[in-house]
């Protein structure tokens, strides 16, 4: 994250302006080119990681988009190192990274219609980084001070953006943030222009918004579009706008409606499986374990090869202890998918859970190869205390603690836990001022997540006579979090604080 921020902060120094390469329109570039790829390509594989991973059931669906959007890059107007995928999630979405880095969701394919529409999905997409959409927002600040925060746009608990650590963070904020006006309409704008350079019928642009504008508005339809209107808001101002754009276009092009039906034929058969497959994490996000057990055994029935399902066998079993079952339950997922990080993840916890302690050690390292996780490090820093390892505990937990969730809090708790016997002055709160009188007042303050017990102050002072003297107090009681307690020392009067220094010698962290 560090360096991240780092290359941009420098590249900034010496920025100036440029000509967009889509509009034209000078504009400030605080992010290079360069950088726009870099960053681009560092989070394409985490990115991918936290929105269910590759759809790797079907390589060719995957080539076919990816034929797609090389015929429309082709004819872009900035050349870049184009990348598409298809990623494993029924939430309908697309999104692009600066740099290129497209992906959309097979929850999305679904639901399109002919050749035409995809080329409008991935045009508009393709625009966003063409148009350095990702790279504005990089530079207005907004990740970088951030402002931005994370918004998971699934429906569905298929989106992990909230268990990513460090550096995978910067692209869990590009790819969950909102575009604003502007952006969609400029990406619209030029991905319909894109269509019909590439042989397209730019009406099925037209066409497309209208079905999103009608499903925005209709309750019952709402749920299932939310993660592609989150970040993509349909409006009927784009609606306006794109029949505009439309009649200045060439009305000749291809809908390709064959072409799409038969590449996306496998996914459709499979998709009811899929739909039971949500039905059944639903359920259990819902704690109706039972419904879901029978649910995911039904999808599993339906497509026998598909990580997700298993995986989903594997967390029942979990939540139900029976942790050996999950473990192979979690192994006929990865089995499917090596490369996907859940499945390593949820396997060295239930490795933890059985004391299998070297197995989880290799599950969870498994799995932060492929994301950073706060879970991951947390599960290492509990393996590497258990082993006496206190260094290594504390190097995984602090990993942990940079996330807000469960596994963050818990990290930072043992964190305190850790270390507040070596390093007090650290984690306890010390304030010192003199009274009216100008005797002298001590005041500690915990704001850690742990109470805090046995906290021992030591002050020096000079008396009047210039011998340096020294006075111990241990306060008594445990201070809660967020607590503060004061200590009247009854030394002085002193002139200034040059008279006197003030340290926490010693605390401990009381177990909850």
């Amino acid at each position: 994250m560090n360096r991240i921020v780092g290359m941009i902060l420098a590249t900034a120094a010496l920025a100036g302006c440029t000509i967009n390469p889509v509009t034209g329109e000078r504009e400030l570039a605080l992010v290079s080119a360069t950088d726009e790829v870099a960053i681009g390509q560092a989070q394409y594989f985490p990115s991918q990681q936290m929105q269910g991973g590759d759809y790797v059931r079907d390589p060719a669906l995957t080539q076919y988009v990816n034929e797609v959007g090389q015929k429309l890059a082709a004819v872009s107007d900035r050349a870049l190192p184009y990348e598409f995928v298809v990623l494993n999630s029924s939430v309908p979405n697309a999104w692009a990274l600066p740099g290129g880095k497209i992906a959309v969701n097979r929850g999305l394919l679904v639901e399109l219609e002919s050749e035409a529409e995809l080329a409008a999905v991935l045009g508009h997409e393709i625009v966003h980084a063409a148009a350095r959409h990702g790279a504005q927002a990089m530079q207005r600040g907004l990740l970088l001070q951030g402002a931005v925060l994370i918004a998971a746009t699934a429906t569905r608990n298929d989106d992990y953006s909230g268990l990513a650590v460090g550096a995978a963070g910067i692209g869990a904020q590009l790819i969950n943030q909102r575009n604003g006006r502007e952006a969609e309409l400029e990406a619209d704008l030029y991905g319909m222009r894109y269509m019909s350079r590439a042989g397209y019928d730019p009406q099925a642009a037209v066409s497309l918004q209208e079905t999103f504008v009608r499903l925005s508005k209709s309750n019952a339809e709402q749920g299932w579009l939310a993660g592609l209107f989150a970040s993509h808001p349909p409006s009927d101002e784009r609606v306006a706008r794109n029949r505009e754009t439309a009649a200045t276009l060439p009305r000749a092009g291809e809908l390709g409606q064959e072409r799409y039906a038969a590449a996306t034929a496998p996914l459709r058969r499979a998709q009811g499986a899929y739909e039971t497959y949500d039905r059944a994490r639903m359920a259990l996000m819902e704690d109706d374990v039972a419904n879901a057990e029978s649910l995911a055994r039904e999808a599993a029935g339906l497509v026998p090869n598909e990580g997700h399902f298993h995986a989903l066998l594997g967390d029942i079993d979990f939540e139900r202890d029976r942790f050996a079952d999950a473990v192979n339950h979690y192994q006929d997922a990865i089995a499917s998918n090596g490369r996907y990080f859940y499945y390593r993840l949820r396997k060295g916890m239930a490795h933890q859970r059985l004391n299998q302690w070297d197995e989880a050690q290799s599950s969870l390292q498994a799995s932060l190869d492929l994301l950073p996780t706060a879970d991951a490090y947390y599960g290492l820093g509990v393996i590497a205390e258990r082993r006496g390892d206190r260094a290594g505990a504390l190097e995984s937990y602090r990993q942990a603690a940079t996330s807000a969730g469960p596994a963050g809090q818990a990290a930072q708790e043992a964190v305190v836990r850790l270390d507040l016997p070596a390093n007090p002055g650290q984690y306890v709160a010390l304030r010192t001022g003199v009274d009216a009188a100008g005797q002298l007042i001590v005041e500690v303050g915990n704001p850690t997540r742990v109470p805090i017990a046995d906290i021992a102050v030591i002050v020096r002072y000079t008396d009047p006579q210039g011998t340096v003297r020294q006075t111990r107090r241990v306060l008594p009681g445990p201070l809660p979090p967020d607590g503060t307690q004061r200590w009247a020392t009854g030394l002085g009067p002193f002139a200034s604080s040059q008279s006197y220094e003030a340290a926490i010698e010693s605390a401990r962290a009381v177990s909850q």
